[in-house]
């Protein structure tokens, strides 16, 4: 059974799902391309923060920069190409996908999170959802830097318990924000020994950029 949530509600992980291990962390979308428009390229990313509200390391900023530096693993499927991963192994990023081409019908991007192996320091895993602009997109287009998530509909995060594959919960973004280009869609916390998860639903201007600033 899975639980559809609302923006600011919190749900208990560890009571729906007892002896859970390993998340997937999917996320969708679907942008409203403009014929001969500029490309949407819509990229995940995780901070794992301590208590203090900021990364313990850099290896806590999981994003697909992360591949670049070497700080990556192989996929499991796809095997040609490479996830971000943190230094504890606990968090592993999604797979860059900036022409859409891999989406199937199902997530655009997933990342896959082990509990069990996240350091003591993170209380916190926000989810993050940003808008690549000029001149960080592929095509060096100015045209992106009017892109924002009011051109984007059908956006989701949902949790899948990687075991068995059941989906536990889902966030829709129901919000059109029609300046914003960076969303957190949600965050994983600890509660005692236990995690929840909330549906954040919280939208800045600066695309990824600002969440750097704020969390790092």
């Amino acid at each position: 059974m899975s639980f559809n949530l609302s923006k600011g509600d919190r749900f208990s992980l560890s009571k729906a799902a007892p002896g859970l291990s390993v998340v997937k962390i999917g996320m969708g979308w679907d942008p409203n391309d403009q014929p001969n428009g500029p490309d949407f390229d819509l990229d995940v990313s995780a901070f794992a923060i301590n208590s203090s509200f900021k990364i313990p390391s850099d290896s806590y900023f999981v994003f697909y920069g992360q591949v670049r530096m070497g700080n990556c693993i192989k996929d499991t499927v796809e095997t040609h190409l490479d996830r971000p991963i943190t230094d504890d192994q606990s968090i592993i990023g999604a797979i860059d996908d900036p022409d859409g081409t891999r989406s199937d019908g199902e997530d655009d991007e997933d990342m896959l999170i082990d509990l069990t192996k996240v350091n003591p320091k993170v209380e916190q895993i926000i989810i993050c959802c940003t808008i690549c602009k000029y001149p960080h997109d592929n095509k060096k287009d100015r045209r992106t830097l009017d892109l924002n998530f009011g051109q984007v509909d059908d956006c989701y995060i949902r949790i899948v318990n990687q075991l068995n594959g059941e989906e536990i919960m889902r966030y829709d973004l129901k919000d059109h924000y029609t300046n914003e280009d960076a969303v957190e869609f949600g965050r994983l916390f600890r509660v005692g020994d236990s995690w929840e998860f909330e549906a954040m639903g919280r939208a800045h201007t600066g695309s990824l950029q600002t969440l750097v600033d704020m969390y790092t």
